[in-house]
């Protein structure tokens, strides 16, 4: 069972819930998610869906709960308390359970279920830091260190593990909600690591689709792109520093109304810059294989970790979060290391070759680090 009361679980998005119950599936595990009614709409903004009961996209069933109708919307989501959770878990008798974020009132419910059914095995993940996390006085006081942190302290006698999905996350639960290192265990965001003739056979078949030829070097950006994602950066940067034809700059996403109109402009001032929309989780996938360079300069992203995946090298925002993710396979942005600089540096090391070994060095960590077929299996033992 995947618990994502803490979070959302949306229907065919590539996000780590998502992943690993879909690994989980094809493991041959029965597998159900009870999740919140929130969801993205067309403008991938916050929405709600109706409770219910379905079969997924992913293979799983999901039952969908709402939130408590005895208290306002606002409050009742922030608190995370569901109408039938412990009900539910009862009927459903899962042997393993895996709880997807730390805060959230429904935890109580999983500790009453493992006092009354105690060979249940329990693994929380955590996904909170103090980047998106605890910002501000009121939500890191009463919220977080008061209510959440309280409930999870409450937890710790009855998990397993409590799984981390970064660096800055560990250090998050940690120091900030008194975790003991002895229950944390570092558990990236993966993705699908690729076989060999899976690789060439996807990259080959998306660089004719889209256009790329066998010898252009081709950068990619995705996702939800806004001002904290440094696209118009990004653009800028690839305009005046990569000059040659055989060079280009795709982007699959979703373009906020405040980078919009600017992103527009620099795409419409450049041939080689080209704007695909936003991607399903295959087609993704392809455009990652397609791709030789991977471009996150702003905030994280579980993209990257399918870049990594699908053997792009990497030029990633300077945190330490990314730094498992780094060796020999990119670049890390930062004050000495420009926007600027990199692409430049990564133009010539694809005029001599050197970026085939980065390719295979992030294959490499993908797979040692990143593989949703290892990491499923760590909840399991």
């Amino acid at each position: 069972m995947h618990m994502c009361l803490s979070c959302f679980y949306i229907d065919g998005y590539s996000y780590q819930e998502n992943e690993i119950v879909a690994q989980n599936v094809k493991d041959g595990h029965d597998v159900v998610v009870l999740a919140s009614t929130e969801t993205f709409n067309d403008k991938r903004e916050l929405d709600y869906l109706s409770a219910s009961s379905y079969m997924g996209s992913d293979g799983a069933r999901v039952i969908r709960f709402d939130y408590w109708k005895w208290l306002p919307h606002k409050i009742a989501r922030k608190i995370r308390g569901f109408h039938g959770i412990y009900k539910q878990l009862c009927a459903e008798k899962p042997d393993v359970v895996l709880f997807h974020g730390l805060c959230a009132w429904e935890l109580l419910s999983l500790i009453r279920y493992k006092k009354n059914f105690p060979d249940v095995k329990i693994y929380l993940d955590s996904h909170e830091d103090f980047n998106n996390s605890a910002r501000g006085f009121v939500s890191r006081f009463f919220l977080h260190y008061l209510f959440y942190r309280t409930i999870f302290r409450m937890s710790l006698p009855y998990v397993e593990k409590v799984l981390c999905i970064s660096k800055d996350t560990t250090l998050f639960v940690s120091d900030f909600y008194g975790a003991p290192d002895t229950l944390l265990e570092f558990f990236p965001l993966g993705g699908a690591v690729l076989s060999d003739g899976e690789y060439v056979g996807r990259r080959e078949r998306a660089r004719e689709q889209l256009g790329v030829k066998p010898e252009d070097l081709l950068f990619v950006q995705t996702g939800k792109m806004d001002s904290v994602k440094k696209i118009i950066e990004s653009l800028e940067a690839f305009s005046s520093v990569a000059t040659s034809a055989n060079v280009k700059f795709y982007l699959a996403g979703y373009l906020y109304d405040d980078v919009k109109e600017r992103a527009l402009e620099l795409i419409a001032s450049d041939d080689r810059i080209v704007y695909l929309g936003w991607n399903s989780t295959e087609d993704l996938r392809s455009l990652l294989c397609a791709a030789d360079v991977y471009v996150q300069p702003g905030s994280q992203s579980a993209t990257m970790q399918m870049s990594l995946c699908c053997r792009c090298v990497v030029m990633l925002d300077d945190v330490l979060s990314h730094k498992p993710f780094v060796t020999t396979n990119g670049w890390l942005l930062n004050a000495e290391m420009s926007l600027e600089r990199a692409f430049a540096e990564a133009v010539r090391s694809y005029e001599n070759r050197k970026i085939f070994e980065m390719s295979n060095e992030s294959h490499r960590i993908a797979a040692e680090l990143l593989d949703y077929k290892k990491l499923s299996q760590r909840i399991l033992v």
